[in-house]
């Protein structure tokens, strides 16, 4: 296929993509209460061979040839690079010193028990090969279904926390934080398991290493050196400034993505170290509309495309995937809920930030398409954590709400509490 044939087909896909996207998140909101990450993790398996490719292959193969599919790939990462730049812009780091030893004790409860079950889950799982390629060791599928287990859908928590005003308040304060710590822990785990899938240490030593050589350097020399050239701009951001901030962005994610932590994290702290108030309020609406209705979507059709439901034949890999999806919210949620008890929240709170830490969304796919790209796992054991992703994401948004509407009395405050819903100072 032509490079001019590939453009023609990309733009066909894009508004297919784009239609289906939108028709599943109107219908999701409306009838689901689901908000519109959640409807396009949907529409994207719908998209795929679980469905479109099912009942009209042809059709399907014919919009979504294979030539095709690394274009959708290379725009997606655009897409994530630019979303998470977004959520660092929003996320202020200085809250977190108010909630630090909360925070790292709901992260660790988020981290160990998951990532314990995780570890003999794929020690039951790991005898042959329909979970797990040949050359895997026991210990490499541990540790990534530790890590797969105990990730967080971070950009979701966000969204969630943000769209309902909790931000700046004790409750959205202690779960970004938490999430935030959650997933840096299980990148770490990741590097360590590529190192040792690839056989070269230094890969763990970069990652990790380096990743924290970037943020601590980001977050001090690199914002001062930010605040100080866009001081100035409280108004407008023009055209030459843009450039330059995606200059930065691209750079960070090309740097974190080389050393193995991947390219959304180094867009994450890039988007920390921004200036705040005027600046990125301004930053933030010239860029999220373009990223977050015409980008991302790509990303969870790519993964749709990949995921096969058909692969889930049996009843002994259906008993698998009930076994997963169970271990993975009861081992996160639970966990999270004591600890964030153990730290004095009230239950209200404690259910909430325990069903926040349970998503997983679009962290959980990206980790399992680095699995997947890395012939780590094996197609049928990506499309049973592909279905946990999906069913765990879904059931954060009615249990935040139902927890919410329960609890929330006539001032707007969570039953049994007096600060939370107050903003940090």
């Amino acid at each position: 296929m032509s490079p001019f044939h590939l453009a023609l087909q990309f733009f066909l896909q894009m508004a297919v993509i784009l239609t289906v996207c939108h028709v599943v998140g109107v219908i999701g909101r409306r009838f689901l209460g689901q908000p519109q990450v959640v409807s396009e993790m949907i529409a994207g398996v719908l998209l795929g061979p679980s469905l479109f490719g099912l009942y009209l292959p042809e059709i399907q193969q014919a919009l979504f040839p294979a030539e095709t599919i690394s274009i959708i790939y290379v725009v997606s990462q655009v897409g994530l690079v630019l979303y998470m730049f977004l959520v660092g812009l929003e996320f202020d780091i200085n809250l977190i010193a108010k909630r630090a030893s909360s925070a790292i004790l709901v992260s660790l409860s988020g981290i160990v028990v998951p990532f314990t079950l995780g570890c003999f889950l794929a020690l039951y799982l790991s005898q042959g090969t329909i979970f797990f390629t040949p050359g895997v060791t026991i210990l490499e599928a541990m540790l990534f279904v530790g890590a797969s287990m105990s990730i967080t859908a971070f950009p979701m928590l966000a969204r969630i926390i943000y769209e309902n005003n909790l931000a700046g308040t004790r409750l959205g304060t202690l779960a970004l934080a938490a999430g935030s710590i959650d997933d840096a822990a299980a990148w770490c785990v990741l590097a360590i398991v590529l190192a040792s899938f690839s056989g070269d240490a230094s890969i763990a030593y970069k990652a990790i290493g380096g990743g924290i050589l970037f943020a601590v350097l980001m977050v001090t020399v690199g914002r001062r050196l930010l605040a100080r050239a866009y001081a100035a701009t409280l108004t407008e951001i023009s055209s030459r400034q843009l450039t330059a901030i995606l200059i930065v962005v691209m750079l960070s994610a090309w740097f974190t993505d080389s050393i193995g932590i991947y390219a959304v994290f180094g867009a994450f702290i890039t988007g920390i170290a921004m200036p705040r108030g005027n600046f990125a309020k301004k930053l933030q609406g010239m860029l999220e509309p373009l990223v977050t209705n015409f980008l991302v979507p790509l990303f969870f059709v790519y993964s749709g495309l990949r995921t096969l439901i058909n692969f889930i034949d049996t009843p002994y890999l259906w008993m698998v995937t009930g076994l997963v999806i169970l271990l993975a919210t009861l081992g996160k949620g639970v966990a999270c809920w004591l600890a964030a008890r153990l730290t004095g929240e009230n239950n209200a709170n404690a259910m909430t930030i325990g069903v926040l830490m349970n998503a997983r969304g679009l962290m959980e796919l990206i980790i399992l398409n680095i699995g997947l790209d890395h012939k780590l796992i094996t197609p049928v054991f990506f499309t049973i954590m592909v279905m946990m992703a999906i069913i765990s994401t879904l059931a954060a948004s009615p249990l935040f709400n139902w927890i919410f509407k329960h609890y929330q009395l006539g001032d707007g405050r969570l039953e049994g509490t007096s600060l939370e819903f107050d903003k940090v100072v």
